[in-house]
């Protein structure tokens, strides 16, 4: 039964700049709702209760939003406003939040392992933030629980990009699982290969699954690409063991870490439920 979700919330978010320059990415806005408010809420769908969230210098405004506001409460209490804080006020109820601090940024698989000391010697699931995805029946990381709870190995979430693209995402190969179009089992992955080396052009999007075991892979894992030490390179030594799923997710991903994607989500989410 896996209870625990990751959130890697340490990064500076530079394409935002300067929006981000004392804002944290995470906390950027959606129509009224933050980024990380979305993933915690498709956490909670998939019937996860605890959120364990690595941050950095310049982040407490996450920790601050996952917080009940005394004084806020108070200034709109019996206003035609106070209906405005029962959203979040629900998901703060429903969950226990644990936040540590990544102190260098050294990469996404350094970021998973700093937040072993959250999640300790048991499955997990990863979400970042600033990919945004929807879907009108269940949620991805709700449909990832799924696999994963048939399989009961790592799952990463897959989508179909462009083969120009390939060079800003981790890639998979892999072979179908019980001839099904959405599930693979995985036998290679690469970070961000160009174009004419990319094995096909499924890219690994925000959404994992992980097992306790990547925790002493990544300490053994040198930096790869960026000098950064890679979670594609720590979940290609389980691929090896044909300990990797890959799953073709059911629904919308908007890439929030770049302008062209956030503008994309507000107008999906303006048009759908405002």
């Amino acid at each position: 039964m896996i209870k625990k979700c990751l959130f890697p919330a340490a990064g500076y978010g530079t394409r935002f700049l300067p929006a981000t320059k004392a804002t944290p990415k995470e906390m950027l806005p959606v129509l009224t709702k933050p980024l990380i408010q979305y993933g915690v809420e498709e956490a909670l769908e998939a019937g996860l209760h605890t959120m364990a969230i690595v941050t950095g210098r310049g982040k407490r405004a996450i920790e601050d939003h996952f917080d009940i506001s005394f004084e806020l409460e108070h200034q709109i209490f019996g206003t035609n406003k106070e209906h405005l804080l029962t959203e979040i006020r629900s998901v703060i109820d429903q969950c226990t939040f644990s936040y540590t601090r990544q102190v260098e940024m050294k990469g996404l698989g350094h970021a998973i392992l700093t937040g072993e000391t959250l999640i300790g010697n048991e499955p997990f699931a990863v979400i970042l933030a600033d990919d945004l995805c929807t879907n009108e029946n269940d949620g991805v990381l709700k449909q990832m629980i799924e696999v994963y709870e048939k399989y009961g190995c790592s799952v990463v979430a897959i989508e179909e990009v462009p083969m120009e693209e390939t060079n800003k995402y981790g890639v998979i190969a892999g072979k179908l699982v019980d001839n099904s179009d959405d599930i693979y089992r995985v036998t290679d992955m690469v970070e961000k290969p160009d174009p004419k080396d990319a094995p096909t052009n499924m890219a690994i999007i925000g959404r994992y699954i992980l097992t306790p075991d990547i925790f002493d892979i990544l300490r053994e894992t040198k930096p790869g690409k960026g000098g950064e030490v890679q979670i594609t390179d720590a979940l290609l030594e389980q691929a090896k063991q044909g300990r990797v799923i890959a799953y073709k997710f059911k629904g919308t991903r908007f890439d929030c870490g770049s302008i062209d994607g956030f503008v994309k989500a507000t107008n999906y989410f303006y048009q759908n439920l405002a």
